[in-house]
């Protein structure tokens, strides 16, 4: 059979309003900028969604991963989508499009990427997860339960297919280096670098055979600009049945409202709140978190949130200074510098 690439590719290009979502003109254009792509047949199939104020691209196509026509032709929706939200007067329009200049695909131009190129099965599964005002470790948690945590994922205590376990592997952002680790195997190294969230990133799983499970967004807005301008707001496309978690199993970690880094200004830990497509204003896919189950999680994100947030400019409300290095806040430490005796 062949291959088959889903490309999930985002951009905050306009906030509608202030940062919180994005105005239905945008959807609007991008829907039909990607309608005469897929009639000329440069994708199968497409979807355009938003989380927040970020536009979300989800495409099907043959060209594979990193495909220049593929990145060029989302990097031109966003760039038109830009001058839309300018006309609109919609906030930070363009955020994300940091250079004048597309270069073969988006990487390091600021849009956020998740890609993986598979074998078709005859039924195939595959949700795709977008968070906003957060950073892309946020799914480090998540990923980990999904794939290693038998407490969460009874498949790979009782599936033959599933019992020896998967591979990770984590992108250290800092050094721009990649280490594999195997689960159960390497199950407490795995966790020494992914509990640093902010500095270790499970950029893919894939079974021990090398079949991909599921792929997320590496791209560290705030370090490729030099400066703080938003969070990276990450997607995450995870493969489920037949070998793979279960669909249950790979949204059961969301049962819990885990703490994450971002927030306002990107400046705070707050907790991670699995929400509907249609509390963000959604066009028309299949919405995995409208389920009452998770109401107690959403309760529980409002308490921890209320509770954090009390804590106004302190820690651990506010981030550590080591973690506050690519924000505003250098600018004001400077002011005072000279002020210290």
């Amino acid at each position: 059979m062949d291959k088959i690439t889903i490309s999930v590719i985002k951009a905050d290009i306009g906030g509608y309003v202030g940062h919180s979502s994005m105005h239905p003109n945008i959807i609007t254009n991008a829907i039909q900028s990607l309608e005469k792509a897929k009639g000329k047949g440069t994708i199968v199939d497409f979807h355009v969604t938003h989380c927040g104020d970020d536009l979300d691209l989800i495409l099907t196509h043959r060209l594979g991963e990193n495909a220049g026509d593929i990145h060029k032709l989302c990097w031109d929706i966003f760039v038109d989508c830009t001058e839309v939200a300018k006309e609109l007067k919609l906030y930070g329009a363009g955020q994300d499009l940091l250079s004048d200049a597309f270069s073969g695909n988006v990487k390091g131009l600021g849009p956020g990427v998740a890609e993986m190129t598979i074998e078709e099965r005859k039924s195939e599964p595959v949700i795709i997860f977008a968070a906003d005002k957060t950073s892309p470790g946020s799914w480090n948690f998540p990923l980990y339960k999904m794939f290693a945590d038998p407490f969460n994922t009874i498949g790979l205590v009782i599936d033959p297919s599933m019992h020896e376990g998967f591979s990770f592997d984590v992108l250290d952002i800092f050094e721009n280096k990649t280490v594999t680790l195997n689960c159960p195997e390497e199950m407490y190294d795995l966790l020494v670098l992914i509990g640093a969230s902010e500095h270790y990133i499970i950029k893919g799983v894939r079974k021990k055979t090398g079949q991909i499970a599921a792929v997320t967004s590496t791209q560290k807005v705030n370090l490729m600009a030099g400066r703080y301008v938003g969070k990276d707001d990450p997607v995450m496309i995870v493969r489920c049945q037949s070998g793979l978690p279960a669909v249950g199993e790979v949204l059961e970690p969301f049962s819990m409202s885990y703490m994450v880094t971002g927030w306002m200004r990107g400046s705070h830990w707050g907790p991670f709140m699995p929400v509907s497509v249609e509390d963000a204003n959604p066009t028309r896919p299949r919405d995995m978190f409208a389920d009452p189950s998770y109401d107690l999680a959403r309760n529980q994100a409002n308490e921890v949130a209320n509770y954090i947030r009390r804590h106004g400019p302190f820690e651990p409300q506010r981030l550590p200074l080591s973690d506050m290095e690519y924000t505003t806040l250098p600018q004001v430490l400077k002011k005072l510098k000279d002020k210290f005796k």
